[in-house]
């Protein structure tokens, strides 16, 4: 049986793997919130380790939250800069395999086409810049057996997100406004918890390999509000908009569409289409 440490357990990903659990019986979860652990402190983990034989690592404790990340800058760089350091220290020093979840934020969103693990990054804001930095430490650190998966657009079941606003504000309004030039490949975090632990097993490397998951095909914001509230027959209006008509503290990509052919291939995975995964998270949260 694998020893999985899953740090980050109380966060969309997190709970989406927690529930997966019990199909997965070869694999014992240890969780810990970020009550339980500060990744920024390698005491701390230390701490919460020492007795138990930690075989993996999957990361997905982060500071997510963009705008703020402007105003809260050295949190943001100490969760996900600092804690992503520890952990690759941590995954080196016991041999644990590294799962550590990045961000199509580290790009600019200045391309036209799909980004590859291997395109330049250029992060706008403080939260790109953190988690890139993140990135940076643990390919230097290279433990073996590791991973960093850049994901976009995550939504869930579990916890704040895009699709849960608007299904609750068509709740509350008969007229919504969504901005319609920001391009990028929702990520539903169910089908990334199994592609999580799908991998692991499979994961043998002698340096980090970076990925990029993201379910299949593309859409706007707009796109995305439109077929999630067309799912549950709202009745009012959806409005188009510029992102310049809804002015945020940090830049967001406009253009955060990811090349997944790499985790497609090395591991043999299929991703669902998006319009197919959001169906399967409306159901749920409708239930």
């Amino acid at each position: 049986m694998l020893n999985i440490l899953i740090t980050g357990s109380g966060g969309q990903l997190g709970q989406e793997i927690q529930e997966l659990a019990n199909n997965y019986s070869e694999f014992n979860f240890i969780s810990a919130t970020h009550q339980d652990l500060d990744i920024s402190d390698i005491n701390s983990i230390h701490n919460f380790i020492k007795d138990t034989k930690i075989e993996a690592i999957v990361n997905c404790a982060a500071y997510t939250s963009v705008d703020k990340a402007e105003e809260e800058k050295e949190q943001a760089f100490k969760v996900n800069t600092k804690g992503a350091e520890n952990l690759a220290q941590i995954a080196q020093e016991i041999g644990a395999k590294l799962i550590h979840i990045s961000t199509d934020y580290v790009f600019d969103g200045k391309s036209y086409i799909p980004y590859t693990p291997e395109s330049p990054t250029k992060p706008l804001g403080v939260y790109g810049k953190s988690k890139l930095e993140g990135e940076r430490a643990i390919l230097e650190i290279a433990p073996k057996n590791s991973a960093i998966i850049r994901v976009s657009w995550l939504y869930g079941f579990y916890g704040k997100n895009f699709v849960k606003t608007m299904l609750r504000l068509g709740k509350e309004k008969n007229d919504i406004s969504v901005v319609y030039d920001q391009i990028g490949s929702p990520t539903y975090a169910f089908d990334l918890a199994q592609a999580i632990l799908t991998i692991l097993p499979k994961l043998e490397n002698d340096n980090p390999q970076i990925y990029h998951y993201a379910n299949s095909g593309v859409a706007s914001w707009f796109d995305v509000a439109k077929t999630a509230l067309k799912l549950v027959n709202y009745q009012g209006k959806i409005n188009p908009i510029p992102s310049s008509a809804y002015p945020t503290l940090a830049t967001r990509p406009n253009y955060s569409v990811l090349n997944t052919s790499n985790i497609r291939e090395d591991f043999n995975l299929t991703i669902p289409y998006w319009q197919d995964s959001l169906e399967h998270c409306i159901k749920r949260l409708e239930k």
